[in-house]
């Protein structure tokens, strides 16, 4: 069987092939099945702009498809960045990188009022054009200075400190995050639905 991932970023096809492991299931990248174009994440939900993208390449391939979205809530700013996570910082004209702008509006915050969680959505769509929806969240804080290794394209690793825990994502290794990360829950969660097949 086939599934693909409704994503040019290659890091989070790595990760998902990772967390399924499931012998008969092949994930490919939306680029190796020959869908190059972007969709517009124009969505005010998670699940949304999962859905737009799913829905998308679906259309292209008719294959198992499955797209996720993510997004940080922060509580000190009324749960912002949330759906607009990736684009926060440059929508507010601010060029040096969205983590930076993060500890900048963060600034003064004390440490009990810097809670925030991480919510990704995944959405699967079956051959047959079913959709199910799989939800992950995890909670944790800001920390007041980055901390650990930079992942491309998740900036805010270095700066979110998992609830329970003393290290942030940036100071874990890919396998520990995995295990206690939103994406992770979300992606585990379709890992049992295929096993359960």
């Amino acid at each position: 069987m086939k599934i693909i991932f409704a994503t040019h970023n290659l890091g989070k096809v790595k990760e998902l092939k990772q967390i399924l492991d499931v012998s008969d299931v092949e994930v490919l990248s939306a680029d190796e099945f020959g869908v190059h174009e972007d969709v517009v994440e124009d969505g005010e939900t998670l699940q949304e702009n999962s859905e737009k993208k799913a829905r998308f390449v679906f259309e292209k391939t008719k294959e198992w498809t499955v797209a996720d979205d993510t997004g940080i809530f922060i509580s000190a700013l009324n749960g912002a960045p949330g759906v607009r996570s990736a684009r926060w910082a440059k929508e507010n004209g601010f060029d040096q990188g969205i983590m930076q702008y993060a500890l900048l509006r963060m600034q003064g915050v004390p440490k009990n009022k810097r809670s925030a969680y991480f919510e990704t959505a995944v959405v699967l769509i079956s051959s047959t054009g079913e959709e199910q929806v799989f939800v992950g969240r995890v909670n944790g804080s800001i920390v007041t200075e980055p901390r650990g290794a930079v992942r491309p394209t998740l900036p805010y690793d270095t700066i979110f400190m998992p609830e329970g825990h003393t290290r942030t994502f940036g100071e874990m290794s890919d396998q520990e995050k995995n295990q206690l990360s939103h994406r992770g829950k979300a992606f585990e969660k379709l890992r049992e639905f295929f096993a359960s097949k």
